[in-house]
Order: C-alpha cells, then sequence, then structure tokens
C-alpha cells in the first residue's frame, strides 16, 4: 500500500468517525481546565477559606490526617470545569462535528 492510500483512509477514518469533534473538545478542555484551575486556585478557595476561618483556603481543611478540603477543591474543581466545557459545546454548537456520518 502506498502512503497516499493510507493517509486517504485515515483522513476517511476521520470524517467518518466525528474524530475531529473529539480533538476539538479536547483541546478546549485542556484550555478550560487551566482557566477553572486557576478559579478555583485563585478565587475560590481564598473565598472560602475565609468565610470557615482556614487560613490559606479549602486545602487547608483536615479532618485527622485526611485532607478533606482537597478532595473537596478537586471536585468543585471538576464540576466547574463539565460545566465550563459543557457551555464551550453549546456555544459553538461542537456537538455537529461529533455525529458520525452514517
Amino acid at each position: 500500500m502506498t502512503l497516499r492510500r493510507h493517509l486517504g483512509g485515515f483522513m476517511d477514518f476521520i470524517r467518518d468517525r466525528g474524530v475531529a469533534g473529539f480533538a476539538i473538545g479536547f483541546i478546549l478542555g485542556g484550555a478550560a481546565q487551566k482557566l477553572v484551575q486557576s478559579l478555583m486556585d485563585d478565587i475560590v478557595n481564598p473565598f472560602i477559606g475565609i468565610a470557615f476561618g482556614f487560613t490559606k483556603g479549602l486545602t487547608d481543611y483536615a479532618i485527622g490526617s485526611f485532607k478533606v478540603g482537597d478532595f473537596i477543591s478537586a471536585l468543585i474543581n471538576f464540576l466547574v470545569l463539565c460545566c465550563v466545557v459543557y457551555l464551550i459545546f453549546k456555544v459553538l454548537q461542537l456537538e455537529k462535528l461529533d455525529k458520525p456520518k452514517g
């Protein structure tokens, strides 16, 4: 098989399986993750820390040796990230790229 034939098969796979939508989502998700992480570390965690009296933020909260604050922070980060990625897909109408052609 020639390189041209392999490349053509690869391009057909990308078009037929909706891989372009997956790739775009992956890239946007990575960018959104950095934004959400900064939001959590720089704004939300210190605010929660001030509200509940922790010195450095939510990550200081622990029950014994269990760092419950880190887990709660990661959970909030995940939920906010899911909402951001969902909104990006809806606003940019990227779900149309994800449907395989039948």
